[in-house]
């Protein structure tokens, strides 16, 4: 059995001496493991960076083998994203959202929107639209997309301002201001589909759909939302606010 195609790492774990275990997430093949001889060793180690884009070639005598891969670095993003905490902790939890996916199950739509996440990451509004919007994407994925497109009552496009919780759906804003306290909040920028997202509005994004996450994917695991994803969303806030501070002298 092989197959070549080009994939971002995902993750890393040594295997003896210099050997090591390296996940890819590939177009064509999904989120998919391999052994990198000499993966620990120096001339690999800064290929082998999660968030780094290379050509991998996959080898093994069944299907079902963990096989091993030949790889060479096509992008190497991680070397310039390491003085950019958000960046980091947002490479984590995209891993950690991306192994919920089976293994080798090919997901397409998943892979172009972490390479699209991986070429803007470095900043830090944009980042946090696109990561939200990854998040939404997941849950669809999984089974459990939301339906953010029309009112789930009146059926209208326009103004919409809530989800309803029970069924993540749409609520425009004037069906649902007598039950506001009971809704989530649904940024305009997610309604509009543009990725132009102030701090507060991206702060309601992540609280709804870490609400849809640990609802439908991790409680039902039994695992808390990822410390990552916290971590991202301190970090996208704090590097955002040099710029807010400076807009408002």
């Amino acid at each position: 059995m092989q197959w070549s195609e080009e994939g971002i790492v995902l993750g890393v774990r040594r295997h003896g001496e210099t050997s090591a275990i390296v996940e890819l997430m590939t177009r064509d093949h999904g989120r998919h493991l391999g052994l990198v001889r000499g993966g620990a060793g120096p001339r690999l180690q800064p290929v082998l960076q999660p968030g780094n884009r290379v050509a991998a070639i996959w080898r093994a005598r069944l299907e079902e083998h963990l096989g091993n891969y030949a790889v060479e670095g096509v992008r190497l993003r991680a070397g310039a994203l390491l003085a950019r905490p958000h960046a980091l902790y947002g490479i984590v939890h995209l891993a950690a959202l991306t192994r919920l996916l089976p293994e080798r199950d090919p997901h397409p739509l998943v892979h172009d929107a972490l390479e699209a996440i991986l070429d803007h990451i470095a900043e830090p509004a944009l980042a946090g639209a696109l990561v939200v919007r990854f998040e939404l994407q997941l849950l669809a994925e999984l089974g459990f997309g939301l339906d953010l497109d029309r009112c789930a009552v009146s059926g209208t496009a326009d103004d919409l301002a809530y989800v309803s919780p029970k069924s993540g759906r749409a609520v425009s804003r004037a069906v649902g201001a007598p039950w506001h306290d009971r809704l989530l909040p649904l940024p305009a920028f997610l309604a509009q589909d543009h990725d132009e997202a102030s701090a507060e509005s991206l702060a309601d994004a992540f609280r709804m759909t870490g609400f849809f996450l640990a609802r439908h994917v991790f409680e039902p695991r039994g695992l808390p939302l990822p410390d990552a994803r916290t971590a991202f969303l301190a970090a996208v806030a704090r590097a955002a606010a040099p710029a807010c501070c400076a807009a408002t002298v």
